[in-house]
């Protein structure tokens, strides 16, 4: 995933799971010239929200080990990781990650919506729910996000 590489760079390269917020800036945008200053901002707003990143006053933690991500030398991330996910797009990658075909789940997703006239996002949670898919959190990182 870009948005975890392009988040953890600063802090593999530091060597630590704590960063100031401004050290995490600076990397992204002036060293390595990935972003700007403002989109740097940004995408710390959009890893927390995604529970990539704790923020605490100026001090970033990554939620998981630095050294678990491996930046490849010729990575430059798109512009997509500064958008936040819908609800939906976070519990269609996790049906995806548990092995359910994209679509056959987008085609069962769509059915609900239709047959029960509720959001798409909320047929989404209920095909999960019918997978045996815990997606509790999805739909709770969306609105913390906002």
């Amino acid at each position: 995933m870009s948005l975890r590489t392009a988040v953890a760079a600063p802090f593999v390269q530091a060597g630590t799971n704590r960063l100031p917020r401004s050290d995490f800036v600076v990397d992204l945008s002036l060293d390595r010239d990935w972003v700007s200053p403002e989109q740097a901002k940004r995408l710390i707003d959009v890893a927390a929200s995604e529970g990539l990143l704790t923020v605490e006053e100026q001090t970033l933690e990554l939620t998981f080990d630095h050294a678990s991500v491996t930046v490849p030398p010729d990575f430059v991330p798109d512009e997509s990781i500064l958008r936040e996910r819908s609800t939906f797009e976070r519990v269609l990658d996790a049906l995806l990650a548990e092995g359910i075909d994209k679509q056959e789940a987008v085609a069962a997703i769509n059915g609900l919506q239709s047959d029960l006239a509720i959001t798409l996002e909320a047929a989404a949670v209920l095909y999960a729910r019918r997978q045996g898919i815990d997606v509790s959190e999805a739909p709770n990182q969306a609105i913390e996000g906002r």
